[in-house]
């Protein structure tokens, strides 16, 4: 088992590419924390995989409130005593046209997907910088590399999450932390489901691959990362996006 006694904290993870992120995790052995920001949320995805025969736990936090990231933060070191593995997946959407596009809009965007990564890499990074040890991985976007129309709030917030990933790295290496983003694509997800069939075949038309991701194709790479394999990669920010963007 490549995650084996780990104890890996997943912010967004009640559903979606963090819960895919959480079970790939806990099949590695990790013992894996489901937070997002509703604890019934929460406790349901960590009974799904405590079903499985995995190890879950469930704690709530809203990452734009810093002392409630903290006091999360503060519950899993009482009960666990570390933290080896930060995933900030914590992340929203609210799209429309820069012209059209409202302050409460940006901010909300802004303040869930960077803010949110912020608060926790702040509150998980005392704990890793004292241990000596750590791996952090920031879920940015294609979008953030990229840009898009009618998504300005989201792709300055999750080009701020890689940039965050590439500055942290540098700061944290002296300690044997490592910080990197993975960048998906079009993943297959409840949101993209909602797609016109129109809307999909103009996307899969700038996928070489062919087709839109799956959560597994995010979550593998996150894995990777959150290895021993990966101890000599930091910095880095890898697309997940079958090819969409190349560089």
């Amino acid at each position: 088992m490549r995650l084996k006694d780990e104890i890996a904290f997943i912010t967004g993870s009640a559903r979606g590419i963090g819960r895919e992120i959480a079970e790939t995790y806990a099949r590695e052995g990790a013992l894996v924390i489901i937070s997002d920001i509703k604890i019934e949320d929460c406790e349901a995805t960590a009974s799904e995989l405590k079903a499985k025969g995995f190890k879950a736990d469930a704690f709530a936090c809203n990452v734009t409130v810093s002392a409630d990231v903290d006091q999360c933060v503060d519950k899993i070191i009482e009960k666990y005593g570390r933290i080896d593995i930060l995933v900030n997946n914590a992340g929203i959407t609210r799209d429309g046209l820069f012209l059209r596009m409202k302050e409460e809009d940006w901010d909300a965007v802004i303040n869930v997907n960077l803010k949110g990564t912020f608060n926790a890499c702040k509150s998980v990074s005392r704990v890793m910088l004292k241990a000596r040890k750590g791996k952090i991985i920031n879920i940015g976007s294609v979008i953030g590399v990229m840009g898009n129309a009618g998504q300005a709030n989201y792709a300055a917030s999750k080009a701020g999450v890689i940039a965050l990933a590439k500055s942290l790295a540098r700061e944290f290496a002296s300690r044997s932390i490592t910080v990197n983003a993975v960048a998906p694509g079009y993943i297959k997800t409840a949101m993209t489901d909602k797609l016109s069939e129109e809307v999909k075949n103009k996307i899969l038309e700038v996928v070489p691959l062919g087709r839109m991701g799956l959560p597994s194709d995010v979550a593998n790479v996150c894995l990777f990362l959150a290895s021993k394999e990966a101890d000599y990669v930091t910095g880095q920010t890898i697309l997940v996006d079958g090819g969409m963007v190349m560089y």
